[in-house]
């Protein structure tokens, strides 16, 4: 059984259209320069870490890689801007949401367009403090590590694809 067989909804085609946005779910790697966000399912021991944002929402950790940044330097500083965490082992990437956007431009002049890629990550991290919360990021309200069981059910906040997406990361890190 293929991993699109097993997590058929994070591999059905999807329309974001708060981004205008035609996005495919695939464990291919895309290539570097394509990547223009990178998110991380962060774990503290067999725990995952959430983010509650200003829309109530449980997120991952992660969001837009600045002009000339590298895909780690860019999971660092949205960890310790989202979550408070610092790393304490290895990046894995395992997938990423390849998109097509429909937009005149690109997000920010430095991205791609309008192919791009959004990169699904796993790290073992440590919470060091609160979120550093950037006045031009998004503002998150709360950060904890919660059991598997506890993580699938807020993580549907963020989408109906997440919990999928969740328990492939899951299954990914202990793999490692």
């Amino acid at each position: 059984m293929t991993v699109a067989d097993r997590y058929p909804l994070l591999h059905t085609p999807a329309r974001w259209e708060w981004g205008g946005l035609d996005v495919q779910f695939s464990t291919d790697l895309p290539p570097d320069e394509l990547v223009t966000n990178i998110h991380v399912f962060a774990f503290v021991n067999d725990r995952i870490v959430l983010c509650r944002d200003a829309r109530d929402f449980w997120i991952v950790p992660g969001g837009t890689r600045e002009a000339s940044e590298s895909i780690h330097d860019c999971l660092v500083r949205e960890l310790e801007e989202e979550a408070g965490a610092e790393l304490s082992g290895p990046i894995h990437q395992f997938g990423a949401h390849h998109a097509i956007s429909d937009r005149p431009t690109p997000y920010r002049p430095w991205q791609p367009h309008p192919r791009k890629a959004w990169l699904w990550c796993t790290a073992d991290v440590v919470l060091t403090g609160p979120p550093t919360n950037p006045a031009d990021a998004e503002q998150i309200l709360e950060v904890q590590a919660f059991p598997l069981k506890e993580a699938l059910h807020l993580s549907a906040t963020d989408g109906p694809h997440m919990p999928e997406l969740l328990t492939l990361a899951v299954e990914t890190h202990q793999l490692r």
